[in-house]
């Protein structure tokens, strides 16, 4: 797998960053503000890769409806924001760059992933894509167990509103929670450490977990901001994406900027 060789952190040992323990309801504040100034400064940007989320949460959708597989409809929409961390890595290199005042350019933002050339990123992508996985495996097995004799029928919408159809939703809802707000405290700060500084994938990891637990209110409150802009942008046909996404992204890099030290 990629870029798991334990060798390279035993042969080069790493300080784990220190993290703060006194974010404030300011510093999301702050976070927010510094993102949507970003996506103004540099909207090219901040629309493609929100662009790209876009076309790929259509292109899911189009798939399933089509492909006659509507019980991974849901799921999938579900699951879809679990990507989302990875594919800003380019917002976060934006940020960084702006910040930094060093030129920005194609080329810097779309090589982001590949950090430092030592494969941590593409680790953590790995790691994302197969939680996304895992996910939708899980979602169908709580299909399966609720509403896999009767099926979804010709009306998904009246399967949905039947007592097994509400029991499915709930337990796959607080089952789904569970799962994004875990992965979410494993990645919300991790990739962006991994963009900035060269350390190994389960330090970033590590650091992200000590953020959130050291911070458990500012932390929650800002995976709540996430999960309710995501959800109202997934609405409109996904289109509200072009503008949640990338200020979200550019949002999760200040805040790791007051975050860590």
């Amino acid at each position: 797998m990629i870029g798991l060789d334990p060798t390279t952190a035993i042969a080069e040992p790493r300080r784990s960053p220190q993290v703060r323990e006194d974010l404030g309801w300011a510093d999301l504040r702050g976070a927010l503000a510094a993102g949507w100034a970003d996506f103004l400064a540099m909207p090219g940007f901040g629309l493609f890769f929100g662009g790209v989320y876009v076309v790929a949460g259509l292109a899911i959708g189009w798939a399933t409806i089509t492909g006659g597989s509507l019980t991974w409809l849901i799921p999938a929409i579900a699951g879809f924001p679990l990507v989302a961390p990875f594919v800003a890595v380019g917002l976060y290199e934006a940020s960084r760059r702006r910040a930094a005042g060093e030129a920005l350019s194609w080329r810097a933002v779309l090589t982001a992933l590949k950090g430092h050339g030592d494969d941590q990123i593409l680790s953590m992508g790995v790691i994302v894509f197969v939680a996304f996985a895992f996910w939708m495996i899980v979602a169908h097995a709580i299909f399966a167990i609720f509403v896999g004799e009767s099926g979804m029928g010709r009306d998904p919408l009246a399967a949905l509103i039947t007592a097994p159809g509400l029991a499915m939703l709930g337990v796959g809802s607080a089952v789904g929670g569970v799962m994004a707000f875990a992965f979410y405290a494993m990645t919300v700060i991790s990739l962006p450490l991994l963009l900035e500084r060269k350390v190994d994938f389960l330090t970033a990891i590590i650091t992200s977990l000590a953020v959130v637990r050291r911070n458990p209110a500012v932390m929650i409150g800002w995976a709540a901001v996430i999960a309710v802009v995501l959800f109202a942008a997934l609405l409109p046909a996904f289109l509200g994406l072009l503008v949640a996404l990338p200020v979200l992204g550019h949002a999760t890099w200040h805040l790791y900027v007051r975050a860590v030290v």
